[in-house]
């Protein structure tokens, strides 16, 4: 497998993309991201699991019956969400022009909004900004790049991955883009992430191999433990790079295609962690050793979303007490005595109990921007890993004046 430098959501075959704005952003930046293989692919999704759902993600729902499309337009600057029957319609319109424009049916065309909710997408300006992007399309890395800057909301940084590997002889990419810095939890999708392969793979295949990936990438993902109402992640096939068809999940070409999949989401996954609202550092909370799964699961989970052990990791604060009480509180089943907690590779507990180690140590790990957090439970064979980040001042001052 190689990484492909500067790789877009346009590094594969057959995918060309733009972003621009159409005016749904007071700052005049780029809101309107449209991305388009040139022959229908296969496609497969996952969403998020609120019960709170868009417009504009009840309508991809729908049309991604038939596992199929043509395009993905993704506006941010309106949620589209909670506006009643006319954001539905708003929904419609935005469908349908892509689809006009591109000389396919409106089912094979998925549409996403981000932002804030309770407001009816401006489908006017839209759909102006759908004629200007169709006419901006580019196979180049700039279209896949103007993309993944149209579909930011908070964020600060890209995030954008691409990955080449080999398949039956035949060079298959897989590129991916994904947006999200808050209201990021793991029931997905909590956020939103358009993913571009010219694998020639079948449908089933490609539903098998998005869920299994997604669940141990974007679903390891936590910034402050709320999830969105609008989010989702879309792959699409177009079969471009030639390969014999990937039809069974149990095949090597499916291990290979999953693994280079794995790579984009992971990369993907890690950058939302680190851009995380207000963040300062990347955490990596670690279990292993649990008794089962699903507890190892609980107890990463737990510490991660934990807003004690969040502000504590800002504050550069060995407080390894509000590690192990979160792992009790998780609903985890496990013996508290028999737990060794690390920061780094600085052992700060050991058998659940205080143990005296350098601080300076400890201090000097804390101070980086990327930080490991280890739980040994002692008592198992499973392990599992969340990625967060700290909770800053400022997540309290993005989010506490969202609106204006």
């Amino acid at each position: 497998m190689k990484f492909i430098e500067n790789g877009t959501v346009t590094s594969p075959k057959g995918f060309k993309a733009a972003g621009v704005s159409a005016g749904l952003k007071a700052n005049g930046k780029k809101d309107l991201a449209l991305v388009v293989s040139d022959n229908v692919a296969n496609a497969a999704g996952v969403y998020t699991r609120n019960l709170v759902k868009g417009h504009s993600l009840q309508l991809t729902i729908k049309n991604m019956a038939g596992r199929e499309l043509k395009a993905v337009a993704v506006n941010s600057g309106c949620a589209n969400a909670c506006a009643g029957r006319a954001g539905e319609e708003a929904a419609e319109i935005v469908c349908k022009k892509v689809a006009g424009i591109l000389g396919t049916e409106k089912e094979k065309i998925a549409v996403g909004s981000t932002g804030v909710i309770g407001y009816v997408l401006p489908h006017e300006k839209i759909t102006a900004g759908i004629e200007r992007a169709c006419k901006e399309l580019s196979y180049d890395e700039d279209g896949g790049h103007n993309a993944e800057m149209a579909i930011m909301t908070t964020d600060t940084v890209p995030k954008e991955f691409a990955v080449s590997v080999d398949i039956g002889g035949k060079e298959v990419i897989v590129g991916g883009m994904a947006k999200g810095s808050g209201m990021i939890h793991p029931n997905m999708g909590t956020m939103i992430s358009i993913v571009t392969t010219d694998a020639k793979v079948s449908k089933e295949v490609l539903d098998y191999a998005l869920k299994k990936v997604t669940e141990v990438t974007f679903n390891r993902v936590s910034v402050d433990g709320d999830t969105s109402v609008c989010d989702m992640c879309l792959v699409m096939a177009n079969g471009q790079a030639g390969n014999d068809e990937i039809t069974s999940v149990d095949s090597e070409e499916a291990k290979l295609f999953t693994e280079a999949l794995h790579k984009v989401c992971d990369s993907l996954a890690r950058g939302l962690a680190k851009d995380g609202e207000g963040a300062t550092k990347l955490l990596e909370v670690c279990v292993e050793n649990a008794p089962t799964a699903e507890d190892a699961y609980k107890i990463a989970l737990a510490v991660a979303k934990s807003p004690l052990c969040k502000t504590a990791f800002f504050g550069e604060d060995a407080n390894w007490g509000r590690i192990l009480t979160a792992a009790g509180y998780s609903g985890a089943q496990f013996d508290p005595l028999r737990v060794d907690i690390y920061i780094g590779d600085v052992k700060v507990c050991e058998n659940g109990e205080a143990l005296p180690f350098d601080e300076d140590a400890a201090l000097a790990i804390l101070k980086k921007n990327e930080i490991k957090v280890l739980i040994d439970m002692l008592d198992g064979t499973f392990n599992d890993k969340m990625w967060t980040c700290d909770f800053s001042y400022d997540y309290v001052k993005i989010n506490g004046s969202y609106r204006t």
